[in-house]
């Protein structure tokens, strides 16, 4: 009896292109997707574009354009990427839905209806200068647990421990790079330890895998900590019920995007969702990559818990993608975006030498370029696809295009394909793609070695029958090692498939034998790799010029009526002094015409106080004053640069008068 399987992907986020290295996941999880289909089992894909949280918002901002239009274009990228490299969804989605908002409001009723969220007023960081609360990706700052410097607010890619963003050591915006004060407000939280006991029963019924149990063994040790589900505005995402300026933190609603993507798909398709996502008859399994896990093993499972749904069956993880050993580098050029890949090279000898390096572990895969280009060139050109460029031509040529039936020794070697079969379908169903691939051209080197034996292009000039006896074995042959490259190498199958003759083909088919049947002209199967394509790729990455992953935002638009309320004036420094504990500011005494302001102006890295004394400089003279840890601040003085030691104060000149104003 065939499986009901639903599988998702983690979300890809809507704030920048696909890369080699999210590929890794896709073509996993899509290997997987399609090896089930092709075993006779129903197998449905899907995922969605992550689309909240205050990067997207800010990308936008900074383009000048509204979130919801950035997200749509991303999605055709995303679209277009995957489709590129037959990544086959069976609905890929965005979590900017009625149907996630639906889910999201759902799960946090009932959660709250059960005790499992509580309100708290916390301390969290605020940056002045950006005006705003900061999101954890946008403060970085040392690891409190690991000491590793440059992460981010919520969990460290270095140790992969979770913690809030005022736990981090030397914080700082990762917009201006000001050193945010501490602000109160209230938030909500999921009560995660009181699921701790369910959590590690449920990992240890098999959940994860032994490695990724091992790792949350480490964090039951050291107690689970509430959660903060909540952000405050401006965010790009879900209002909470009942809040006017405080949203669902993307965290929460982004793996409800999973279940969004399966409602939409069975709402379109006339499908009952409550009985597809939530009933006994089908499984469910995630793929992800190990840098989310705590999100994926803890929050995740423990929100559907408290909310009534199912929970996976697995969760699957993998490692991260290095190349040429080394973690990707956009000076080297090895920082390579999915859409420069396909340019270059064939989308299929990347999942043909991903799915050779890939098993169930979550250590990291590496791309050796080197590698890269004589494993395709060796095994899928000069070994697979040399089986048929060799046989079917002198079949369609000088055979009438018709295979015969097979002899003893035809029969063994088909037979010695056949019977690898069950170890295949075992090594695909738990995730060992590097086991199937060595099989694979195992078998297709004892095809090729049976084809040298018999020397097909020697008996056509003496004996036409043995010769089509033997290409008969040879094609059997090449259908069965379709039949297991199938989940791999989708279009590559798809040409044999259409040079024999048949229907597409599954692995209910690899014991029927083709004899006395027709067959097609021969397509080209593959082409080799050159090394100068894979060069120019590299180059290419190397001079493209990345969207910087933060950007300085562009403020809400203003008129040119509320520019004129600014009152520039000459203003002379009377006295200037450093601020004890705060590295960027000096303190200036300002004379405007007979009016002394005291400002506090962030150039100590660029100016000495004594350069500055009986300077003229343009003040805003009419600036609110602004309370700040060393003092009011009274106006602020005019200066331009890109920070530290490169901020230059604007001249004025020398015959000014100070109070004359500046039009």
């Amino acid at each position: 009896m065939s499986r009901k399987i639903i599988v998702t992907s983690a979300l890809p986020y809507a704030n920048g292109p696909i890369h080699m290295g999210h590929l890794v996941e896709y073509m996993q999880t899509d290997i997987w997707v399609r090896f089930q289909k092709v075993n006779g089992n129903q197998c449905w894909y899907f995922c969605a574009d992550d689309t909240h949280g205050t990067p997207v918002m800010i990308s936008a901002r900074s383009e000048g354009i509204k979130p919801e239009q950035l997200i749509e274009r991303v999605y055709a990228e995303h679209t277009r990427d995957f489709k590129n490299f037959h990544i086959e969804f069976d609905n890929f989605y965005s979590t900017h839905s009625e149907e996630n908002r639906q889910l999201s409001e759902l799960i946090f009723n009932r959660l709250m209806e059960k005790g499992s969220i509580v309100q708290s007023e916390i301390e969290q960081t605020f940056c002045e200068s950006c005006k705003m609360f900061l999101p954890d990706r946008f403060i970085r700052g040392v690891c409190p647990k690991c000491k590793a410097e440059n992460q981010y607010g919520d969990s460290c890619d270095t140790c992969g421990a979770a913690y809030q963003p005022t736990d981090l050591i030397n914080p700082a915006c990762a917009t201006c790079g000001t050193k945010p004060i501490i602000k109160k407000s209230i938030h909500y939280f999921f009560r995660l330890a009181d699921y701790q006991q369910q959590l590690k029963k449920l990992i240890g019924s098999g959940y994860t895998g032994k490695s990724v149990s091992n790792k949350l063994d480490e964090w039951f040790a050291a107690g689970l900590k509430d959660w903060d589900i909540s952000r405050d505005g401006p965010y790009f995402g879900f209002k909470i019920p009942g809040e006017e300026n405080k949203f669902f933190y993307v965290w929460l609603d982004a793996p409800i995007g999973y279940m969004a993507s399966c409602k939409n798909y069975c709402d379109k398709n006339g499908l009952d969702f409550d009985k597809v996502w939530n009933g006994k008859d089908y499984e469910l399994y995630h793929f992800i990559g190990k840098d989310i896990i705590y999100f994926h093993a803890l929050f995740w499972p423990a929100m559907l818990m408290g909310s009534g749904f199912k929970i996976a069956n697995r969760l699957f993880v993998h490692g991260f993608l290095t190349v040429n050993g080394v973690k990707m580098s956009k000076s080297k050029g090895t920082f390579i975006k999915a859409e420069t890949y396909a340019k270059y090279l064939d989308p299929e000898y990347l999942r043909y030498y991903y799915a050779s390096k890939l098993t169930d572990g979550v250590g990291d895969l590496d791309l050796n370029l080197d590698d890269f280009v004589a494993k395709v060139n060796s095994d899928l050109v000069g070994n697979l696809a040399n089986l048929a460029s060799r046989s079917v031509p002198m079949l369609t040529g000088k055979l009438d295009s018709k295979l015969g039936a097979l002899d003893k020794t035809g029969r063994e070697l088909v037979n010695q394909l056949i019977g690898v079969k069950q170890q295949i379908i075992s090594d695909y169903e738990n995730l060992d793609y590097a086991s199937v691939i060595r099989q694979i051209t195992s078998l297709a080197d004892a095809a090729n070695r049976y084809v040298e034996q018999n020397q097909p292009w020697s008996t056509i000039k003496t004996d036409a029958e043995k010769t089509r006896t033997t290409l008969t074995a040879v094609l059997n042959a090449v259908k069965i090692l379709a039949v297991y490259l199938k989940p791999v190498l989708p279009v590559f199958v798809g040409k044999i498939e259409k040079i024999l003759n048949i229907a597409p083909l599954s692995f209910a088919d690899v014991g029927a034998l083709l004899e006395n049947h027709k067959i097609n002209e021969y397509i080209r199967l593959a082409e080799r790799v050159e090394k100068d394509k894979v060069n120019a790729m590299t180059e290419e990455s190397k001079n493209e010029q990345p969207q910087p992953a933060l950007e300085e935002p562009i403020e809400p638009e203003c008129t040119i009526d509320d520019f004129k309320k600014a009152d520039l004036r000459v203003a002379k420094v009377v006295k200037a002094e450093k601020v004890a504990g705060a590295d960027k500011l000096l303190r200036l005494e300002l004379d405007i015409g007979g009016i002394t302001k005291s400002v506090f102006a962030g150039i100590a890295q660029a100016y000495e106080p004594e350069q500055l004394v009986g300077r003229l400089v343009i003040c805003a003279a009419n600036l609110q004053p602004r309370k700040m840890k060393f003092g009011v601040s009274e106006g602020m003085i005019l200066a331009a640069g890109t920070g530290g030691k490169d901020i230059f104060i604007l001249g004025i000149d020398a015959g000014a008068k100070p109070g004359q104003r500046i039009h």
